[in-house]
């Protein structure tokens, strides 16, 4: 048992300690709330593109939603620990914010590095929804969403698109049509009566620059949050060692 004037001393360490942790707690819930918005908002940014290919598509947006949803949670839990000055409790929370820690690390490197390689494998996987288009499945939806929503056609021209095995048989797709213009079936199929109707800049460069900036603010902010992780472990370290150590108990 540690001395009366110890314990007096100690007093406003604690108190300034769990002063400085309930106040990381709020705003740890609030990064919750953000990751969260964050995560949707890449989720349905990005849908589109990644349906162009499920097994090169990064989880980043899923890793997100996931954490932030958890954080949330865990927020007002560190609030409740903090409050009871309970030492396990604590440590619990500090365990748990290690663990967010590596979640959001894990985000962050996922969009960072597949914003990077992007350029790399969207060519060619672009190239194979274009070969495989037939309007129904869930790739060539995505074309159409992609077209109708960047005002583009085909990879790097609406000319690209005679080469594809859909041409032959149907013309360019609807999608890559101007708003208000008059597409016919006809001048979907000839190209130089396609060039007044269509959109006529190829698709690849304008989905390789939104896939960049959407991805490199998920990383961005992944990254951010997760060091913020480092000052709560910090304080809920402190606080349940200074409980442990001077048997002190919050009334």
């Amino acid at each position: 048992m540690s001395p009366p004037s110890r314990r007096l001393q100690t007093k406003p360490v604690i108190t300034c300690l769990k002063t400085f942790l309930i106040s990381y707690s709020l705003i740890f819930w609030f990064t919750g709330v953000i990751l969260l918005a964050v995560g949707v908002w890449g989720k349905v940014s990005l849908e589109d593109y990644l349906h162009l290919d499920s097994e090169n598509s990064t989880n980043a947006p899923y890793v997100l939603i996931g954490t932030g949803a958890i954080i949330v949670i865990f927020g007002l839990f560190g609030c409740f620990a903090t409050c009871r000055g309970s030492p396990w409790m604590l440590k619990l929370y500090a365990m748990f914010l290690t663990l967010v820690f590596l979640a959001e690390l894990v985000a962050g490197i996922s969009g960072f590095i597949f914003r990077h390689e992007i350029k790399g494998v969207l060519q060619g996987i672009y190239t194979n929804a274009l070969e495989s288009y037939n309007q129904t499945d869930s790739r060539s939806m995505a074309v159409d969403k992609i077209q109708e929503k960047l005002h583009c056609c085909g990879l790097q021209n609406f000319t690209d698109w005679a080469s594809r095995p859909y041409f032959e048989k149907n013309g360019i797709p609807p999608s890559c049509c101007k708003e208000g213009s008059a597409c016919t079936t006809e001048n979907l199929k000839d190209l130089e009566k396609a060039a007044s109707v269509v959109y006529l800049e190829g698709c690849f460069l304008k989905v390789t620059k939104v896939m960049e900036s959407n991805l490199g603010v998920i990383a961005g902010i992944s990254f951010g949050i997760a060091f913020f992780q480092l000052i709560g472990m910090f304080l809920a370290c402190c606080l349940s060692r200074y409980i442990t150590n001077n048997q002190y108990e919050m009334v």
